[in-house]
């Protein structure tokens, strides 16, 4: 059984840019609501090298209907050749706050 609720990880090089890209997601209805968490560290391999930096987190609630187009979004809205978009289902929760996570993601009527 495939979860109907998602949470969307995104990283961004800074504060601004994380909070910008919530709020349009968000205004977009493409996730109910998005947490920024940072700045963590980041330590990838990247055009053959390994990096070390500094990123903001975006985590977005949405429904698995909503992923494809919050993808494409995210790919277009944001500032990196390569943007992080991991999609993790929720497999349980308060029903209530899964139904408004629906309802504000234009999936519930």
């Amino acid at each position: 059984m495939a979860a109907e609720h998602v949470i969307v990880t995104s990283t961004t090089d800074s504060e601004t840019a994380a909070g910008e890209l919530a709020v349009k997601l968000v205004e977009e209805r493409l996730g109910a609501c998005a947490q920024i968490v940072g700045p963590v560290t980041s330590v990838y391999r990247w055009e053959g090298a390994v990096r070390t930096d500094r990123e903001w987190r975006v985590e977005i609630k949405t429904t698995a209907a909503r992923v494809p187009a919050l993808t494409e979004r995210i790919k277009q809205l944001h500032g990196y050749d390569l943007p992080e978009v991991i999609a993790t289902p929720i497999e349980g929760g308060s029903a209530d706050y899964l139904t408004w996570v629906t309802t504000e993601t234009g999936n519930g009527g």
